[in-house]
């Protein structure tokens, strides 16, 4: 294949290399400036904006496109290839490998927000009467000081003296108080997160407690849209048939897991279930309903109770929209 370059360049280079060599530098600044400022790359870049809608930052990275890279540990990447293979897997994002970057493993999995037009509407929520393993409750630990604080930051009534004089509180006792606080221990979920658009999450909803508050955030959340409170009435029902007939469900104590709720300005929406890292097979053949309630040691996790009580709040939600 012929190529031409064009006279300037020719003139250029004759005169002297090093002005070549500027030009061409020159041409690529100018050309990587465009791809940089192009729709498709600005398009890409807003593909993650529910990433840090709850959890801790800096676990999730940017993968290739249609993907998101999420920083691995060895029960979620085990929870993750068995629902591949279950019944809940068009409810769960695809995993994809498990890559190396910064020394550090990540799980590539499906992007869930590639489908949506953007600005796309995020909720997390988190499922179940029990957010912490048992085995965190025997674990006692050291108190901790960053509990402490942001303990008192929502009622700084709730410490005890001893916890107000050492100024910290154990890892056990934040979690119970936590959910006590919140719907988890009343109604067996709680909302961690909504994002609307490109605007910055909202996570202030830690005494977000009663029905009808948390059927108030629903409301905003779809727009007062009736249509689009159907699509997620029909799709929870759908999730809820899919758990009755997993096996992955039947002999796993799913804690910390959330459901992740987006919708679009054009209608399309969709849950998925994730979060899988406090996912634990039952082991010594320990059966649980997923509705009773929590002992130590009967490892029940009250998801089903939290799923109810939900499609519950959305069924006898008022919407004016259609």
């Amino acid at each position: 294949m012929d190529v031409h370059f064009p006279s300037c360049c020719l003139s250029l280079f004759c005169c002297s290399s090093e002005a070549f060599i500027f030009y061409v530098e020159s041409m690529w600044v100018k050309l990587r400036k465009a791809v940089r400022w192009s729709p498709f790359m600005q398009n890409y870049k807003k593909q993650y904006p529910w990433i840090q809608l709850a959890g801790h930052a800096g676990g999730f990275k940017s993968g290739e496109q249609g993907t998101i890279l999420k920083k691995a540990s060895k029960a979620e990447i085990e929870c993750l290839q068995k629902l591949m293979k279950d019944s809940l897997s068009p409810y769960v994002p695809e995993f994809k490998m498990i890559v190396n970057e910064d020394e550090h493993d990540f799980i590539q999995m499906q992007d869930l927000l590639q489908d949506f037009d953007q600005p796309s509407f995020v909720m997390d929520c988190k499922m179940g009467t029990r957010t912490y393993l048992e085995e965190e409750v025997n674990k006692v630990g050291k108190p901790r000081k960053d509990l402490y604080l942001k303990m008192i930051a929502v009622d700084p009534s709730e410490p005890t003296d001893y916890e107000n004089e050492t100024r910290s509180c154990t890892k056990p006792r934040y979690m119970q108080w936590r959910e006590q606080l919140s719907s988890t221990a009343t109604l067996g979920f709680r909302i961690e997160g909504i994002k609307r658009g490109e605007n910055n999450p909202d996570k202030d909803f830690k005494k977000i407690k009663t029905e009808e508050d948390i059927a108030s955030v629903f409301n905003r959340f779809v727009g007062n849209s009736k249509n689009l409170r159907d699509k997620y009435i029909q799709r929870l029902k759908v999730i809820k048939a899919s758990l009755s007939s997993s096996n992955f469900f039947k002999t796993h104590e799913v804690i910390g897991s959330s459901l992740l709720f987006i919708h679009d300005a054009k209608g399309s929406c969709g849950i998925w279930l994730i979060d899988f890292g406090k996912t634990m097979p039952l082991k010594n053949g320990t059966n649980i309903n997923h509705y009773s309630d929590w002992m130590l040691g009967n490892h029940e996790d009250g998801y089903l109770t939290g799923l109810d009580n939900m499609i519950n709040i959305w069924t006898n939600m008022d919407c004016e929209k259609t």
